[in-house]
């Protein structure tokens, strides 16, 4: 009788094993410990309705500080929460928004609108997770009000 080496129980060990081992690969994490000099409010007057939905649906993927939950220390998703915060920072960074041209600033502030009018930010998956920052209809009226005072104040 031959025997393979690929038995459901070999498969698992290695499967357990693999997981086990992708635990001490590391990423740097999104906190930093200063105040940007270039965040957006330090330039542009936000209102504090729209501060606390700007940090309870945007700053996690889009600023210099992100508020990671318990499940971010786990691999893959470490790894998947680090690709996707760099991606978002890469997009849009309110901590840097004053490193920006006029032009892209402006480009910027008219897609906060586009994606949360069509619902594309803040994404599905993050808002499944952190229900409180979904979006309301009121909270889009909010931020585009905010973003056409903005743009106008925009240098």
């Amino acid at each position: 009788m031959n025997k393979s080496f690929f038995t459901t129980k070999n498969i698992l060990i290695i499967l357990l094993l693999l997981f086990i081992g992708i635990q001490f690969i590391d990423v740097k994490r999104n906190v930093s410990p200063n105040h940007s000099a270039n965040a957006i409010e330090n330039y542009y007057k936000i209102p504090v309705k729209v501060q606390t939905i700007l940090k309870t649906s945007c700053y996690d993927c889009h600023s210099n500080n992100t508020s990671y939950p318990w499940y971010s220390k786990v691999q893959p998703v470490k790894l998947w929460l680090s690709d996707h915060v760099n991606s978002g920072k890469r997009h849009l960074n309110f901590d840097e928004f004053n490193t920006y041209s006029r032009d892209k600033k402006l480009k910027k502030l008219n897609e906060i609108v586009e994606t949360v009018k069509e619902g594309e930010m803040p994404l599905t998956f993050y808002t499944a997770i952190h229900h409180k920052a979904k979006l309301s209809m009121s909270d889009q009226s909010e931020i585009e009000k905010w973003v056409n005072e903005t743009k106008r104040e925009v240098k």
